[in-house]
C-alpha cells in the first residue's frame, strides 16, 4: 500500500475540525486525521507493506523547465535554490513535521526523494513491485498506473477513507473509456488547471476520449495529423498542430517517473512502535490520544 501523504494530509486537515488541538492549544487536527485514516485503511485492508509516500519537491524544476506554468498558480515563493515554497494553510504547515516524527517513531516507511514528487516514488515503487499494490491519493493523476493484470489499483477517498472508490480498468473505462495507460495522455490532451498545464485548446475530455478510442494513443493521434485521410476534421487537425510544441514535451511532465533512485527502506507494516520513547513524547506533547492509541492497536494485530 502506497500513500500519497501530502493528498491524504490535507484531506485530514480539511475534513477534521481545526478545534482539535495539542495542550498548548495548537491545531493538530491534520496529524491527528493522517493516523485516522491510516488506521481505517490498515483495517479494512491489511497491507503487508506500508510506504508514505512524500514530495521532497512538489514542483520540481525538470518538469518546470519543460511547462513553465506548471503549478506556478500555487507558488508563495520563488527561491534560487532548493524547492519553492508551495501555498499552504497557516496552520497545516507547523503540522507536516510533526507527521514526519510521528511515522518515523511508529515505523512506517517514509520516503521523499530530492527533485521528484511523491507521485514519481509511487510510480517507481509500483514498477518494481512483483505483487499487487494499492495506490491511495487523492489525486486522479495517479490512475495512469492502474494495471489489472498487475493488480494495481488506486483507492480514491470519496468521504474520508471509510468510502473508497475502487478505481480498476474497468472503472476507467466506464468513466474516461481509456485504460491506465491511456489515462496520461487523456490527461494531457484535457489539460488540468489545477496543475498549471494547459492542454490543447478545444480538445476537453470527451474529445480526447473519443481520439485516443480511434487513433489509440498520443502518438497515433499525431500521425493522423500528418494524415489528410484520417478523418480529422479541420479544426482538430489545426489544434493539434499548434499544440506540437505542447505535445513534445508535456508526457514527460505528466506521466509519473519510474526510475527515481529510492533509498533502501523497510517497508514491512510495523507491528510495534520502532521508537516507543520517542513515540511516547510525541504523543504527550501533542496530545495525539486515541487516534495514535487505535492505530497502535491496529497495528499490533
Amino acid at each position: 500500500m502506497l500513500l500519497d501523504t501530502a493528498s491524504l494530509y490535507f484531506r485530514a486537515y480539511f475534513g477534521v475540525p481545526d478545534s482539535v488541538k495539542a495542550p498548548d492549544g495548537t491545531p493538530v487536527n491534520a496529524v491527528r486525521g493522517l493516523l485516522d485514516f491510516i488506521d481505517r485503511l490498515v483495517r479494512d485492508h491489511r497491507p503487508g507493506h506500508l510506504v508514505a509516500c512524500m514530495d521532497a519537491d512538489w514542483r520540481p524544476r525538470w518538469r518546470v523547465d519543460l511547462i513553465p506554468s506548471y503549478k506556478a498558480h500555487r507558488v508563495a515563493e520563488e527561491r534560487a535554490a532548493g524547492p519553492d515554497a508551495e501555498e499552504v494553510p497557516d496552520t497545516l504547515s507547523p503540522q507536516v513535521p510533526v507527521i514526519e516524527e510521528v511515522l518515523d517513531a511508529l515505523g512506517i516507511a517514509r520516503v521523499g526523494v530530492p527533485e521528484y514528487e511523491a507521485d514519481d516514488v509511487i510510480g517507481t515503487f509500483t514498477a518494481r513491485a512483483t505483487g499487487p499494490v494499492d495506490i491511495v491519493t487523492g489525486d486522479r493523476d495517479l490512475y495512469q498506473l492502474v494495471d489489472d493484470a498487475r493488480g494495481v489499483r488506486v483507492l480514491y477517498p470519496i468521504k474520508g477513507v471509510g468510502t473508497l472508490q475502487l478505481t480498476d480498468e474497468a472503472f476507467l473505462r466506464e468513466k474516461y473509456g481509456v485504460d491506465g495507460g491511456g489515462y496520461a495522455d487523456l490527461a494531457l490532451l484535457r489539460g488540468d488547471p489545477s496543475d498549471g498545464l494547459p492542454g490543447v485548446p478545444g480538445v476537453g475530455e470527451k474529445t480526447a476520449a473519443r481520439l485516443l478510442d480511434r487513433f489509440g494513443d498520443l502518438a497515433g493521434i499525431l500521425a493522423a495529423v500528418g494524415d489528410p485521410g484520417s478523418g480529422l476534421t479541420p479544426a482538430q487537425r489545426r489544434r493539434l498542430d499548434e499544440a506540437r510544441p505542447y505535445l513534445a514535451v508535456a508526457p514527460k511532465v505528466v506521466r509519473v517517473a519510474a526510475d527515481v533512485p529510492l533509498p533502501e527502506v523497510d517497508t514491512a507494516l510495523p507491528h510495534t512502535p520502532r521508537d516507543p520513547v520517542a513515540l511516547a513524547a510525541l504523543a504527550a506533547r501533542w496530545g495525539l490520544g486515541g487516534s495514535l492509541e487505535r492505530l497502535l492497536t491496529t497495528l499490533a494485530s
